[in-house]
């Protein structure tokens, strides 16, 4: 399965994530940041390879439903509400993805 990881500038949120379920139960995981300043700005390339986008915040799907709405029409996208209040490999957001993310694998 194709995980997709957004938050804004792809430095700390959704790199983390990607970190911790690339290879997690053989998926593959990659990440992006939905502002123009992004580290990896998300593309409809990177889009339509994901099974699932999970979206750190509300915001982040609806820049994706706004830029790329056909693109995601039949995706499953999920909002995980994890403020950007933690640095990169942080050990509290390592917990909680590791806490939240695989009810949806």
């Amino acid at each position: 399965m194709h995980l997709l990881f957004l938050c804004s500038q792809n430095k700390r949120r959704s790199l983390t994530a990607e970190k911790l379920f690339n290879g997690y139960e053989s998926h593959d995981a990659r990440s992006a940041g939905t502002e123009n300043n992004s580290r990896v700005k998300v593309t409809p390339g990177l889009l339509g390879w994901a099974d699932i986008i999970f979206c750190m915040e509300k915001k982040h799907i609806r820049r994706i439903k706004e830029r790329y709405s056909d693109i995601i029409a039949d995706k499953t996208v999920i909002c995980l509400n994890i403020p950007d209040d933690y640095n990169y490999m942080d050990d509290d957001l390592c917990e909680l993805l590791n806490a939240i993310i695989p009810e949806y694998l």
